[in-house]
């Protein structure tokens, strides 16, 4: 159905927590991509907690399509994580190798769009905002990005400005409905009306502030009590289906505005 890239402006308001939470909420089979440029791969040391993470990275792809064989790589570069249908495929090992993946991030774009028709949806972490080794086609390039911000005001500071950068370019590539704000944290203390009238992008999800839920995704420990009932699985969901929405209404559009097409 889509491919789904969460950024962040600065600090950490949670990128890589939401995205392995998203991803396990999901209701369809979805392939989570590491594209952060920092190095190292938070959701194998995290979630995985240093186990079943895969031998093969995106270094990996980066090397298959030198060779002509970037499609044909993806499927046997995955790992399935252990009782989900959630595929991974880890980030670089070192900051350093960011700079190699600068001629992947483009076709890679275009690989993952083409899963759709497979039937599989792919969600990016691409970490902060202008980093070296950004990979700015997954971002320019995803059916939706959310830019992913805390409610505080440190955090709608540092956001603020990338968020207008950001409404910049989708307007030029003519899509700014393929931009959109994650909420970490609503209500503390902004609501979302507010942090979408600071940042001028609307609000297409909200997560509730659940740290022992949140540490489930983010260290992996185990489910406090009443994990599935939680507040912060609740908003996941929410955020799934409003995820979900949002891309299929930016679909319809496009082809209301596109004579001949379905």
């Amino acid at each position: 159905m889509a491919l789904i890239t969460l950024t962040s402006a600065s600090g950490s308001p949670g990128v890589t927590t939401t995205a392995v939470g998203l991803a396990l909420c999901w209701p369809r089979p979805v392939l989570l991509v590491e594209a952060d440029p920092t190095g190292g791969s938070a959701i194998a040391a995290g979630y995985l907690r240093g186990g079943a993470a895969p031998s093969d990275s995106l270094i990996d792809l980066a090397l298959a399509h030198r060779n002509g064989a970037l499609l044909e790589a993806i499927p046997s570069m995955t790992t399935t994580i252990p009782d989900t249908t959630v595929t991974l495929i880890p980030g670089t090992r070192a900051h350093g190798q960011s700079r190699s993946l600068t001629s992947l991030w483009e076709p890679l774009t275009e690989a993952l769009r083409d899963l759709d028709a497979l039937g599989q949806d792919v969600i990016v972490d691409a970490g902060r905002l202008g980093l070296v080794g950004s990979p700015e086609p997954l971002i320019h390039g995803a059916d939706l990005t959310l830019l992913t911000t805390r409610c505080d005001l440190v955090a709608l500071s540092g956001a603020r400005s990338w968020a207008q950068t950001l409404r910049n370019q989708f307007d030029e590539q003519g899509a700014p409905g393929a931009l959109g704000l994650l909420v970490v944290g609503e209500g503390r203390p902004y609501s979302t009306r507010e942090v979408s009238a600071v940042l001028s992008l609307p609000v297409t999800a909200a997560l509730a502030w659940d740290e022992p839920a949140a540490a489930v995704f983010a260290r992996g420990e185990s489910p406090p009590r009443r994990f599935q009932g939680s507040a912060l699985l609740r908003s996941l969901h929410s955020a799934a289906t409003a995820i979900q929405g949002r891309v299929a209404a930016n679909r319809d559009q496009l082809a209301a505005a596109t004579p001949g097409r379905a």
